[in-house]
This record gives C-alpha cells, sequence and structure tokens, in this order.
C-alpha cells in the first residue's frame, strides 16, 4: 500500500512537535543568554544545539507513531473515540507499517544522541537511556496513570540538561529551574487528551491521572499547571535566573484563560465539548516557548 507525504508526516501528529521543539528550543536561548559575552558565544557548540532540537523532534514523532500502534493493538483508539489519529482505525494504514515506521524514527533518534554523545561526553548516556526508555515503554506507564509523570520528565528536565549539556558539556542545574514552566503546560497537552478520552479509557480498562482524580480534579489540576507556568517564571524572573524580560509570556494569559474556560465544560460523557483540548494547550506551549525563548535571545543584549 502506498502512502502520500503528506500521509506520513500525518501519522507523526505533527501538530503535538512544539513540545519538544519548544522545550529544546527555550534551553538553546538559555544557553545564548547566560553565555552572552563575545568570548564565551564562541565556544558553544550551536550546531549540536541544532541537531539537539531536531533530534528530540525526530524522537517524539517515533514515539507518536509508537504510540498510536499499541493503542490500537491494545483497543483504547476504537471507531467510537475521537480527536485520535485515524490513520489505522481507518485502515489508511496497516499496523505492521506504523510499527516499522516508528521502529527507523526512533532509531534515527537514537544515533543521533550516540553521536551527540560521543562528540560531547558520557553524561549524555543517561539522559539518552532515560529517553530511549521512556519512548519504548511509555505506553505501560500511561496505562497505570504516570503518563503526566514521565512526560514532565522526558519534555522538561531530559531535553532541557541535554540541549544544554551537548552545547556546552555542563549539566546545568538551573536547566532544571527553565524546564519547570514549559514542563507543565507540556503536560497539559497529555493532561487535556486523557480528561477528553476518560469515558473511553475507562472501557479499555486502563487507569490514567486525569481518571484517578475525576473531571473535576483533572480541571484543577490542568489549571494548577497552567497558572503554575507563568508563577515559575515570575519566580525566576525575581531571582534573576531568567531577566525580567522574560514577563514577556504574560502576553499569552488570554490564550491561556480561553483554555481554563474550555476545558471547565468538560463532561465524563460528552468529551466533544473538550475535542480540540490538547491542540490548544499544544498552541499555548508554542505561544509561551516562542516568547520566552525569544526574550532570552534579546535579554543577552541587555
Amino acid at each position: 500500500m502506498k502512502h502520500s507525504v503528506k500521509e506520513w508526516i500525518f501519522a507523526t501528529r505533527p501538530w503535538s512537535f512544539p513540545a519538544s521543539a519548544t522545550s529544546a528550543l527555550v534551553a538553546f536561548s538559555y544557553v545564548f543568554f547566560r553565555f552572552s559575552s563575545q568570548s564565551e558565544l564562541v565556544s558553544i557548540n550551536w550546531c549540536y544545539g541544532i541537531l539537539a532540537i531536531l533530534g528530540a523532534v525526530i524522537f517524539q514523532a517515533g514515539s507518536n507513531v509508537a504510540n498510536d500502534y499499541v493503542d490500537y493493538q491494545h483497543k483504547v483508539d476504537t471507531k467510537e473515540s475521537i480527536g485520535i489519529n485515524r490513520l489505522l482505525i481507518d485502515e489508511v494504514f496497516e499496523p505492521k507499517s506504523f510499527l516499522r515506521y516508528s521502529v527507523i524514527l526512533l532509531s534515527i533518534g537514537i544515533l543521533l544522541g550516540v553521536f551527540l554523545m560521543v562528540n560531547t561526553g558520557i553524561d549524555l548516556l543517561w539522559i539518552g537511556i532515560i529517553g530511549a526508555l521512556s519512548g519504548f515503554f511509555y505506553y505501560k506507564l500511561k496505562y497505570i496513570a504516570l503518563g503526566d509523570l514521565l512526560i514532565y520528565i522526558i519534555f522538561g528536565p531530559m531535553i532541557m540538561l541535554g540541549t544544554v549539556f551537548v552545547m556546552t558539556t555542563d549539566l546545568d542545574p538551573d536547566a532544571l529551574m527553565i524546564s519547570i514552566p514549559v514542563g507543565f503546560l507540556i503536560v497539559n497537552i497529555l493532561h487535556a487528551n486523557n480528561t477528553r478520552d476518560m469515558m473511553h479509557d475507562g472501557k479499555a480498562n486502563i487507569k490514567t491521572q486525569a481518571m484517578l482524580l475525576g473531571v473535576r480534579g483533572a480541571i484543577i489540576q490542568y489549571m494548577i499547571l497552567a497558572v503554575g507556568a507563568y508563577f515559575a517564571v515570575a519566580v525566576m524572573a525575581a531571582f534573576g535566573i531568567l531577566h525580567p524580560l522574560s514577563l514577556i509570556v504574560f502576553v499569552t494569559l488570554p490564550l491561556t484563560i480561553m483554555n481554563i474556560k474550555k476545558i471547565r465544560r468538560a463532561e465524563f460523557d460528552k468529551p466533544e465539548l473538550i475535542n480540540n483540548m490538547d491542540e490548544m494547550s499544544a498552541k499555548l506551549v508554542l505561544a509561551f516557548g516562542v516568547l520566552l525563548a525569544v526574550s532570552n535571545f534579546i535579554a543577552a543584549y541587555l
């Protein structure tokens, strides 16, 4: 069965790429901000930073395809499911094609990571191992309500630390702090998806954090993470970890308020009410992350 380039791209769920790309971009910009003097900038490996961004996106693409394959095989995604990638459900792709595609993408991501490790340092190995294992076994943890925590670890601290390390060969503890606001908003992409899918996930006999919390608790968690992202930036700006210009992220508050208003409409048996909340949450991550990155780039000259 032949497929168009568009179908192969759509299979990776590219709308979700702001999660990995934004996290790596913020780390890239933070390095630029921290090492802003002319002599220090020369010592930074900017090419490796770009490769880290590319590698993060490729690995997420592979994980997305693998996750769709596993959800299809475990009958988590069905004809009745909404807001999912329907290429397997509608038999546009054969399952074995999805599995092969995911292995290829994940392998490319691993090879790129090995290249960066060989040229930077062994400390990248444990970061890469955590990322690789998470990509391969994410579905098992997602099914026992640990998906939110895992997503935070991968797309927050791990991507941030890895990107900063390949550029500077230094495990910068401040990268863990910078990862907090972006990580919170990235978790909300998954959490919004799981809040919408509670009814269908229950029928598939799996547990997500949204299911454990219930609709009301899931809404509260989404709100806490959304507001917490702005609070974290404000605290870091106050303590000099970020430049005060980073407060420009508050420009995205109207989008956050709109998302919160929509998720508050969530009902267990009416998933269509928040059908595109995961996509809206991804848009917030992109807007917030780009503004935070831009503030770091500009602040380097102030």
